[in-house]
């Protein structure tokens, strides 16, 4: 099944949605529309049950090359100036962050400027062999606006984020994996096979479980060890009430595959 978009794709097969941004003549750069059909893509997909996990991606030889300069550069001379720009696209990002489903970015190529920020705001990130990162915003005279100074320190530390932030240079994906960035990294003519792979094991565990796990560990990133393992021990108790945990320990013990239900 596939939903129409100008400069996305939303298909939807066997509890798996693919969204793809497809701009690959301006190497998929965000622009307003694309913020928007991604809100909307996301807000499709949180809406259906049958979807239990998603991929992102994007069409040809990159993932996401930035934001489209020209628009922020339009932007900047508005009213609301750029802050309303960052604001929206924070709010986007955000909600793939917070969507109860896993979402996996195999990122096949340039992941630059909001192009990164857009991976970094997924739960997993693949990448492939010939992908390169950055956030070059410094070279404009700019900061990350969609999330990038928050999210790079979480994921790959202080001092390697303001590296980074600072000098706005590019590294590649091997140096990316070093530095925690991206979870593995795989042959191109591979990526989407595996990143399938890993969503289909995703999908085969309780749905409840994945969005619970999502929540505790986004919510408790930001939060004393006392309150994260309080929230911990929370979660783990609502899902003891649940049917999918008493289908999924009877299961082990006859022996047979779990069918969850979400419930």
């Amino acid at each position: 099944m596939t939903t129409p978009f100008a400069f996305l794709t939303l298909e939807i097969a066997d509890q798996l949605a693919v969204v793809t941004v497809n701009r690959p003549d301006k190497l998929n750069a965000l622009n307003g529309t694309v913020i928007q059909e991604l809100d909307r893509a996301f807000t499709e997909i949180a809406g259906r049950d049958q979807i239990r996990a998603v991929i992102l991606t994007g069409a040809g030889r990159a993932f996401v090359a930035g934001a489209d300069i020209a628009e922020i550069a339009e932007a900047a001379d508005g009213p609301a100036g750029l802050e309303s720009l960052s604001a929206a696209g924070s709010r986007v990002f955000t909600k793939i962050e917070r969507l109860n489903k896993p979402v996996i970015a195999a990122v096949n190529g340039f992941a630059l400027g909001g192009g990164l920020e857009l991976a970094m705001a997924c739960h997993v990130r693949l990448a492939s062999e010939g992908a390169k990162f950055g956030l070059p915003e410094a070279k404009l005279g700019l900061i990350p606006g969609y999330g990038g100074t928050h999210r790079l320190p979480r994921l790959v530390g202080q001092g390697r984020a303001l590296q980074m932030i600072l000098t706005g240079a590019m590294i590649d994906a091997n140096t990316a994996a070093a530095f925690g960035l991206v979870n593995a990294v795989y042959p191109t003519e591979v990526l989407m096979d595996v990143t399938r792979s890993m969503a289909k094991e995703m999908i085969a565990n309780g749905p409840l479980a994945l969005a619970h796990a999502i929540e505790v560990v986004t919510q408790g990133v930001g939060m004393s060890t006392d309150d994260a393992l309080a929230l911990e021990s929370r979660h783990f108790g609502e899902l003891g009430r649940s049917a999918d945990m008493r289908e999924g320990t009877t299961a082990f013990l006859e022996k047979r595959p779990p069918s969850f239900h979400g419930a």
